[in-house]
């Protein structure tokens, strides 16, 4: 089954070139995206950007298609803030993804103090060898495993994929969830879910930002990495170090729309506008 929506306000490159997901790859003409046990087909075709997949309530759901975008960007231009404006203008077809939760945990765990490629070739290892092997007509790929298939390995199996000091994070995490479940952050406020991620081994508070907002749609977090770092002090002549100081920053400042804001500024900061 295919959909298909205005391209104006749902660029596929834009969406999945700015650091939400990792489960991704060029196909035909546009590109193959995972999450969890699905995947789909994305592509844009003139005026539209099609979708095509065997679950497409799911990935109308996760490209959050259901919320008007152009309203987001008169919002977050209304701050007045220059660069702001200049990466609305400029990113109109980026979205914030809504994705499968256990799957960002462990992805963000991975991430950390690592680059995209290297990131995206350990989890593409752990799908490959813990994850169920799945059929569609895209061709076969592996599902993210569940907690339960991740804790079965220690620290040594993920040590040799790749993920290095990472590995001890991975298993212990795994382990935790395998046992609790997620169910109990389901419902939690930004503040209280962070303030919970930040229990669990190898999460301190970049990582919890970036689960809060990629995983659980908690549009109020606001993620500092290095490029938000640069932007602040550049842009915002901000002259803070810590950066739970510069989160406290930006959320003061954008509210419930933090999360929005994040990625265009940091859409800008890396297209150097």
């Amino acid at each position: 089954m295919k959909f298909d929506y205005d391209a104006t306000y749902f660029n596929p490159t834009d969406v999945l070139d700015c650091g939400q997901i990792f489960r991704y790859e060029p196909f035909q003409n546009g590109y193959r995206v995972f999450s969890a046990d699905k995947d789909c087909y994305v592509y844009t075709d003139g005026a539209k950007t099609v979708v095509e997949s065997q679950h497409p309530d799911y990935f109308y759901n996760f490209f959050d298609l259901g919320r008007d975008y152009g309203e987001i960007i008169a919002k977050a231009k209304s701050f007045g803030v220059p660069v702001l404006s200049r990466a609305c203008d400029k990113a109109k077809g980026l979205r914030l993804l809504n994705q499968n939760r256990e799957e960002m945990i462990y992805s963000f765990i991975i991430s950390q103090n690592n680059n995209i490629p290297r990131i995206k070739g350990i989890i593409s290892r752990i799908c490959e060898g813990l994850g169920q092997k799945m059929s569609s007509p895209f061709g076969d790929f592996y599902a993210f495993p569940a907690s339960a298939a991740l804790s079965s390995k220690g620290p040594e199996y993920y040590k040799a994929l790749g993920a290095g000091y990472r590995d001890i994070f991975l298993s212990e995490t795994s382990a935790r969830i395998a046992q609790e479940g997620i169910s109990r952050l389901e419902n939690l406020g930004y503040d209280d879910l962070k303030r919970e991620l930040l229990t669990y081994k190898g999460i301190g508070p970049k990582v919890a930002d970036c689960i809060c907002l990629f995983g659980f749609g908690k549009r109020d977090a606001f993620p500092v990495d290095t490029w938000i770092e640069k932007l602040y002090r550049e842009d915002f002549g901000g002259t803070l170090t810590d950066r739970k100081k510069i989160n406290a920053y930006f959320t003061s400042l954008f509210g419930g729309f933090s999360g929005y804001v994040q990625q265009y500024l940091f859409y800008a900061k890396r297209a150097n506008l």
